[in-house]
């Protein structure tokens, strides 16, 4: 029956402190865990888009840009959907080495949630405020990841991800405010109850990699890098049978696709529920248009 303990697979990545670690804490780090060709490729494919981007006016299902970008100084704040939008994207979601990481943490049967290239431009590139994953796509259950992959070198001075150890085995936060808005953050009273001073913020050269569970609180700050943007690729993946329970917020043709093993027989669920979010009337959505506003 679906759910029930198997015996243990060889681990393919990760030494096996390392995942109990992460099933500790909640997150991983691997420095320069990404090189040679792959990396290579992947910041080709970045600079690519962000060439593209000059052609973009207004936020679309593609990109989502600050509102001060022009042709001239283009600021980004995330590509949608990468895998759609560049082959080498596509391969490395499905294909690439951090697929191996997902299977080591989330087991054989392994699934892919979604992609994002966030790119948090210099000089002030925005911040994310502290949240969790999950209340933007809650699942059946909480076997659900992030993994990220630093395009550039990312140091204290651009707005590295921290993410609170333990977090992840506390409560589901309301990320709603008091009058029943979605903001797509913890509030300040909720906040008083994590140890944000603890947060590890996620640092390294280009290539470096990151792990968060869905559960676990994170955010950043701003880039005040005067001219490095950060560009942080992030793809999410779950356990085959940890099902999500709303429609994805941005469609793609990846939206479920098994990388890792089979189509499972039967869902998991957890008895614990996550609040929903609200229906979207666009697609185009993104984490900073929902803190910010714009």
């Amino acid at each position: 029956m679906e759910g029930l303990a198997t015996a243990p697979q060889p681990l393919k990545a990760l030494a096996p402190q390392q995942v109990e670690d992460y099933h500790a804490t909640g997150l991983l780090g691997l420095d320069s865990f990404v090189r040679g060709d792959w990396l290579a490729k992947l910041q080709d494919a970045t600079q690519e888009m962000a060439e593209e981007s000059r052609t973009v006016t207004e936020s679309n299902d593609q990109f989502d840009i600050e509102p001060d970008h022009t042709p001239d100084n283009p600021r980004l704040r995330r590509l949608m959907k990468p895998q759609d939008h560049h082959p080498v994207f596509a391969e490395f979601a499905m294909n690439g080495p951090i697929v191996d990481l997902a299977e080591d943490i989330l087991g054989p049967d392994l699934k892919f949630h979604h992609g994002k290239l966030n790119f948090k431009w210099s000089g002030g590139g925005a911040e994310i405020k502290w949240h969790q994953d999950i209340p933007f796509w809650p699942h059946t259950a909480y076997n659900v990841l992030t993994i990220g992959v630093a395009l550039d070198d990312i140091d204290d001075q651009m707005g590295p991800m921290g993410v609170v150890p333990g977090s992840h085995k506390g409560p589901i936060y309301d990320h709603y405010d008091s009058d029943g808005n979605w903001r797509g953050f913890i509030g300040d009273a909720d906040l008083e109850n994590v140890d944000t001073a603890s947060a590890h913020y996620l640092k390294g050269p280009a290539g470096s990699i990151t792990i968060h569970h869905c559960r676990a609180v994170h955010g950043s700050m701003p880039n005040n890098h005067p001219t490095k943007a950060r560009p942080f690729l992030l793809f999410a993946y779950s356990a085959a049978n940890c099902l999500p329970l709303m429609p994805h917020n941005q469609q793609s043709r990846f939206n479920g696709a098994i990388v890792r093993g089979r189509h499972p027989d039967y869902p998991l669920f957890e008895g614990e529920p996550c609040k929903l979010p609200p229906m979207r009337s666009k697609s185009t959505r993104s984490i900073f248009q929902a803190q910010q506003g714009n």
